[in-house]
């Protein structure tokens, strides 16, 4: 008798923090079982509408966005949005009829998984960051497993419940040898001088991009080149901007999709703390210095640098001084190879090669006992 197909929906989205984990699950369970059947559901306008079709994966979308923070009337828009996702997402699940629903996080994350829990359906948490937000506090109670990428979890999580697995990655990024001349070829900069690669996140961030537009003329004194991430919403202040530079190596984009190389032609990367980020950072074992974004919830990105930068993992620079300290505090780094050295050594320590192959096998384990 020939077996039926097995389904799993994976949800949530909003940003690459969470979209490009999501993929790297999907292409895992794919690879181990090509026969199972995957849908994404995130947040309709969202990055994820975009990038999961790009990736060859079908994709729904809910009507849901996140609650403000401050007392908002906008709040109570966001409620009926809530109710109305929850009905989809029961909608969803009956049609489907998923073997397992995974949450990455992001605002379609909740509901697909609170309904998924509440029909008694196999459900994993793959939480990316140290500090969890709320929804997965809560959710935490109701789902079964829970996949994470940092020791000490069990403050948060039910400890029987926990696998500590590291944050899946682009694949791309674990195999980053013989690429850097390549790299520099690509963004058109000279082997023989040093680059600072600046990323502040698929959307950009305001502090860092405003640091960097600050400071060109430092790079071009130092002679130190520049492959610069700014976002689709700062691109064109920052295109212009770099027009005097451009021969000086300062090379602004408003999204780098051939990241692999991008991380191979730097000597030191400026970040945002996001966790999927200081993943791949961990895994391309790069000096790295870090500024936390102030506007995201718990303000995990700073625990995330902390995670680092107490263990001499990396610098951090705090975003209300990065106007007037970042641009010194890389260029002190670049030219200090023994700091270079030792933060390259210390980070290593924190890589996870293989999450996206274990959170798979974890996933698969599930559906088979449940199918036995």
């Amino acid at each position: 008798m020939q077996q039926r197909k097995f389904k799993i929906i994976i949800s949530g989205g909003g940003t690459g923090g969470h979209v490009f984990p999501a993929i790297a699950i999907a292409n895992a369970i794919i690879k181990k079982n090509p026969d199972i059947e995957i849908l994404f559901v995130g947040a309709n306008s969202r990055m994820e509408m975009e990038k999961v079709p790009e990736a060859g994966y079908k994709i729904v979308g809910l009507n849901v966005s996140g609650f403000q923070r401050k007392l908002t009337l906008k709040n109570i828009k966001v409620l009926f949005r809530l109710m109305s996702s929850l009905q989809k997402a029961k909608k969803i699940i009956k049609q489907f009829k998923p073997d397992a629903v995974v949450g990455v996080g992001g605002y379609a994350s909740g509901p697909v998984l609170r309904i998924a829990s509440r029909r008694n359906i196999p459900t994993i948490i793959q939480e990316q960051n140290s500090y969890p937000g709320i929804t997965n506090k809560i959710l935490s109670k109701k789902v079964d497993r829970i996949c994470v990428a940092y020791d000490g979890m069990e403050k948060f999580f039910p400890k029987e419940k926990i696998y500590l697995t590291g944050n899946p990655v682009r694949q791309d990024i674990t195999k980053l040898q013989g690429k850097r001349e390549r790299g520099l070829e690509l963004f058109d900069l000279d082997t023989a001088k040093k680059t600072v690669l600046v990323v502040g996140g698929s959307l950009g961030a305001r502090t860092i991009n405003e640091s960097i537009l600050n400071n060109l003329e430092s790079f071009k004194e130092n002679n130190i080149q520049l492959i610069w991430q700014t976002g689709k919403p700062f691109f064109e202040t920052a295109s212009k901007a770099c027009e005097p530079y451009k021969d000086f190596g300062i090379r602004p984009n408003a999204f780098i999709s051939k990241m692999d190389y991008a991380y191979a032609a730097a000597d030191v990367i400026i970040s945002r703390a996001g966790a999927i980020a200081i993943s791949e950072i961990c895994l391309v074992q790069k000096p790295v210095i870090l500024v936390p974004s102030p506007n995201v919830s718990e303000d995990h990105q700073t625990k995330n640098a902390l995670a680092l930068s107490n263990y001499q993992a990396a610098i951090l620079v705090k975003d209300a001084e990065a106007h007037e300290s970042l641009i010194k505090t890389a260029i002190d780094l670049l030219n200090n190879e023994d700091l270079c050295n030792k933060l390259i050594d210390n980070i290593s320590r924190f890589a996870h090669k293989d999450a996206a192959d274990i959170i798979a096998d974890i996933i698969l384990s599930m559906i088979n006992q449940e199918s036995k």
